[in-house]
């Protein structure tokens, strides 16, 4: 018999579809009572929900995804503070830099597979659904998206770190999960500490990632550029996809060629979802 889900993951997947909805009839402005209709639930209850998990009300997410297809350069990374202002956005919340710091294993560490270190682990929620998260006495060392199931998760993080320590810590992570997600659409106000496992190509391509601003995006031949190796599109790309900390190292804001979101490790709607977000607060 399967289990019935959580009033949580139900609000989740009802703020997921209010946001397709919206994508999909941004045209016609539909307004809150059409849009909470959509997902069977009253005006007074779907705003509260959806503004718990988005961070702004569905009208001015609304108003600033219209803003977003008229402008059609916020994914080519033009500053729309002035055309917001017009528009009448002035009052929504703009975005804290992401200040996070990034730290590789020495060559030896890397190559021990974490033999020696503790991983603490656990669920936690953001803005973009149920999130692993794996931290260290040194920062944190995976941030991965899923279903909030703990046995399916955790596969991946400990194949990451074979001999590490693992210990189920939901208070500890807790924590850290208000850290980089404070809630109210805002972003981390402190500094995050990263541990990262990977070879120094992958470290030059993750460290590359950071310099990309919040509501901006590259594509991955100019990231290709960046670090100088404008032939190395295919191993950038892969590098890209290997990233284990979302969101903070920011491999979301890598597109194709042309604008195309492309696809994304933990689900192209989920990427779809980042980067309108951090778009809205950059207003």
């Amino acid at each position: 018999m399967s289990k019935s889900p959580s009033n949580r993951e139900l609000d989740y997947q009802r703020v997921s579809a209010a946001l397709q909805f919206l994508e999909t009839h941004t045209s016609a402005q539909p307004n809150l009572s059409q849009v909470a209709h959509s997902v069977g639930l009253s005006p007074e209850h779907f705003q509260r929900v959806f503004k718990r998990w988005v961070g702004i009300s569905p009208k001015k997410y609304l108003q600033s995804l219209t803003l977003v297809r008229a402008q059609a350069s916020l994914r080519g990374g033009t500053n729309l503070l002035s055309a917001a202002l017009k528009s009448g956005l002035s009052g929504t919340a703009r975005l804290h830099d992401l200040f996070v710091t990034f730290q590789g294993m020495t060559p030896g560490e890397y190559q021990a597979l974490g033999r020696g270190l503790e991983i603490s682990y656990g669920i936690c929620r953001s803005p973009f659904g149920y999130c692993l998260l794996g931290t260290t006495n040194r920062g944190v060392c995976w941030l991965s998206f899923g279903s909030g199931n703990l046995s399916q998760e955790l596969t991946a993080l400990e194949a990451t770190w074979p001999r590490a320590t693992f210990r189920h810590d939901p208070d500890s992570i807790a924590r850290m999960g208000t850290r980089i997600f404070p809630g109210n659409g805002e972003s981390p106000k402190e500094k995050i500490p990263l541990l990262v496992r990977g070879t120094d190509f992958q470290l030059m391509v993750w460290r590359a990632l950071l310099d990309i601003p919040p509501g901006h995006t590259t594509t991955y031949g100019e990231l290709a550029k960046r670090i100088s190796k404008p032939r190395a599109i295919r191993a950038l790309g892969t590098a890209v996809g290997q990233n284990a900390i979302s969101f903070l190292i920011p491999c979301h804001r890598v597109i194709r060629a042309g604008g195309h979101f492309g696809q994304y490790r933990w689900g192209a709607e989920r990427k779809t979802l980042m980067l309108e977000w951090e778009a809205i607060q950059t207003l």
